[in-house]
């Protein structure tokens, strides 16, 4: 049985060039104390607690360029969540694809991507007997309240999320094993303050998967959200058939998503849609070419209605690829589309993409290396019409040079030229990660990020040492500029932060 004390004195400098903030904000120290704890309750099932919850040391998000008329998918980052978290996967659903996810943790604590405080929360993970068990309760605070353990230090601030209420989380899974690799499980989670309409929010529901031989598994679930004035339409299922052999694949799926199915502690791409999708693969080994792994044969066709049987987008996709032995993967994908869209969507500052239906086609080629070498990077390039007009993209991501042992750079740059009949637009978004390895227990690193959509260029440096097995010391700078100002950007926040956690074993 492990305690985890997260002492967390900080002082942040918080410059800001808001010219909306009367007075300017500027050297605005704090401080804070919060508790992490561990419980082992048996062998095979833990308690975590945590109290006045701090993520400061947390890197920032990666930025991504939406072209799309749909939300973007975030992956979580903070060591509480990540602890464990396929405890409460649902559905095996791929995170960020059009099937929804029913527990998407960056609900909880973070609102328009700006931090929400967390008051207190707890979570128990683990088996019992064939069941795999999770349980998870956690209070944000309201914003106008002090959070802080440190009474004399609360004062009037501005509020990180104006007009976020407290709200309770809670998640509730199981799941038991059947057969040989097969489960059956079920899943509940609340929120107590909806944001789609006054009262709670909640959804419900059962998934299965089930695998046969080697290589056949049936993927499938049905759920259920409960929203005040909803009576209809609140469902969502899935059924999903695959069979990943090694020279032949098979992938057939059906997706129904209701229009009013709102998992408000979960994440929907596509509301209001039902999808119909069936993939073929093909993929040989030459004998007769022994630097060449195997061959990769590929045809999709993704088919997408609305509830009242209007077509809303059909993908058919045609790919071939080379995986040589090192690792390394070439490819070729031509790609036919058509989407309807409903509304009028803002695509980049002035141009509207207006309610019609659009056809467009186009071909994307690709390499991707071994991560292995000392220079590797996966490469796109991409060239057809788009919507009504065309687009040409370029990208270079997941990079990395290692300049020695300890210094190494991954860096990561999209283009994309767009010229629409509503007019023309280029988006760039570049960024780098680097990072210094003093040591096992020491290191430094710092994500660098420039994006044109919204004319911000930002930093996030950190250091960590871990000055004792399990307790560590964070010094991390924030610094984030506007770029639309001639000159050198203009800064528009910027902290500095230092905490120290120390464990506490007995």
């Amino acid at each position: 049985m492990a305690r985890n004390i997260e002492i967390k004195p900080y002082a942040v400098s918080s410059l800001s060039s808001d010219r909306t903030a009367t007075p300017k904000v500027s050297n605005d120290p704090s401080g804070d104390v919060g508790l992490d704890a561990k419980f082992g309750i048996t062998q095979s099932l833990t308690a975590n607690v945590t109290v006045n919850t701090d993520f400061a040391q947390v890197e920032a998000d990666e930025q991504q360029v939406n072209l799309t008329r749909f939300s973007l998918f975030f992956p979580e980052k903070r060591e509480f969540f990540l602890e464990n978290r396929d405890t409460f996967s649902f559905g095996n659903v791929a995170n960020g694809g059009d099937a929804p996810v029913l527990f998407y943790s960056r609900r909880v604590g973070l609102e328009q991507g700006r931090p929400v405080p967390i008051r207190a929360g707890g979570r128990l993970t683990g088996r019992v007997g064939p069941y795999t068990v999770g349980l998870l309760n956690i209070q944000a605070d309201d914003p106008t309240h002090c959070r802080s353990l440190l009474r004399w230090l609360c004062e009037d601030r501005p509020l990180p999320v104006p007009g976020v209420q407290a709200t309770n989380f809670s998640v509730v899974r199981v799941r038991r094993d059947i057969m040989r690799q097969s489960s059956v499980g079920a899943i509940l989670t609340h929120r107590s303050v909806g944001q789609r309409a006054p009262g709670s929010n909640g959804a419900y529901g059962v998934d299965g998967t089930f695998n046969f031989f080697n290589d056949l598994a049936i993927n499938t679930y049905w759920a259920r959200t409960r929203t005040e004035g909803v009576r209809r339409d609140d469902t969502s299922y899935r059924a999903q058939l695959s069979f990943p052999g090694d020279r032949y694949g098979v992938q057939i799926e059906r997706l129904r998503v209701g229009e009013q199915f709102n998992p408000e502690v979960g994440f929907v791409r596509r509301p209001d849609t039902r999808r119909t999708l069936g993939e073929l693969r093909f993929s040989p080994r030459p004998r007769s070419m022994p630097s060449v792994r195997r061959f990769v044969g590929m045809a999709s066709v993704d088919y997408f209605e609305n509830g009242a049987g209007r077509m809303d987008a059909r993908e058919q996709s045609a790919e071939f690829a080379v995986e040589f032995q090192n690792a390394d993967r070439v490819s070729i994908t031509y790609l036919d589309e058509y989407e309807f869209i409903p509304r009028p969507f803002r695509i980049a500052t002035g141009v509207t993409v207006p309610v019609r239906g659009y056809d467009w086609r186009n071909v994307r080629l690709g390499f991707n290396s071994r991560p292995q070498r000392r220079v590797a990077a996966n490469l796109g390039f991409e060239h057809g019409t788009f919507y009504d007009g065309h687009r040409t993209a370029f990208s270079a991501s997941r990079g990395r040079l290692a300049l020695s042992p300890r210094l190494s750079l991954e860096p990561s740059y999209s283009i994309n030229r767009v010229d629409l009949s509503q007019g023309e637009f280029t988006t760039h978004l570049a960024g780098s990660r680097v990072i210094y390895t003093v040591s096992p227990w020491m290191f430094a690193s710092a994500l660098v990020q420039y994006n044109s959509g919204t004319n911000t260029m930002a930093a996030n440096v950190r250091f960590r040492w871990e000055y004792e097995p399990g307790s560590e010391l964070f010094v991390v700078y924030n610094d984030e500029r506007d770029t639309r100002l001639s000159g050198f950007p203009d800064m528009t926040t910027r902290a500095v932060i230092v905490k120290i956690n120390k464990l506490l074993r007995f």
